[in-house]
C-alpha cells in the first residue's frame, strides 16, 4: 500500500452515554423529504421511529459511551459522525474534547 494523499482535520467531540442498539436501529430508519410532505406521511414516519424505539427499549439495549465528532471539511461543510468508545467511561475530565481526523487516500495494487 503506497500512500498517495493525506489530509488532517481538527474538530470537536462530545462524549455521552447512549444505547448503542437504539442508535444503530434509528440509523436504519430513513426519513425522506416525502415523509415531511404532509401530515399523513409525517405520522407514518413518526410511527416507524416510535416502533423502533419501543422495540429496542423492550429488548433492553446495550449502553455504551459514544463520541459525536464534528468538523468542517475542505469545502466548509459540517461533517458529523459517531465513534463507539466502549462500555467503560473514557479517561477524560470533561465531555467535550478535541478531535483529530486523518484521511488517507490511496490505491490498492
Amino acid at each position: 500500500m503506497e500512500e498517495a494523499f493525506r489530509k488532517e482535520f481538527n474538530g470537536i467531540a462530545r462524549i455521552q452515554e447512549a444505547m448503542v442498539d437504539l442508535a444503530k436501529s434509528l440509523a436504519e430508519v430513513k426519513l425522506t423529504p416525502q415523509d415531511l410532505a404532509n401530515p399523513v406521511s409525517f405520522q407514518l414516519a413518526f410511527s416507524r421511529l416510535y416502533e423502533t424505539i419501543i422495540n429496542v427499549v423492550e429488548k433492553g439495549g446495550r449502553k455504551s459511551f459514544i463520541a459525536e465528532v464534528r468538523f468542517k471539511d475542505s469545502l466548509g461543510n459540517v461533517i458529523s459522525f459517531a465513534v463507539d468508545l466502549g462500555e467503560n467511561p473514557p479517561p477524560f475530565s470533561t465531555d467535550r474534547v478535541r478531535a483529530r481526523i486523518i484521511v488517507e487516500l490511496y490505491e490498492e495494487l
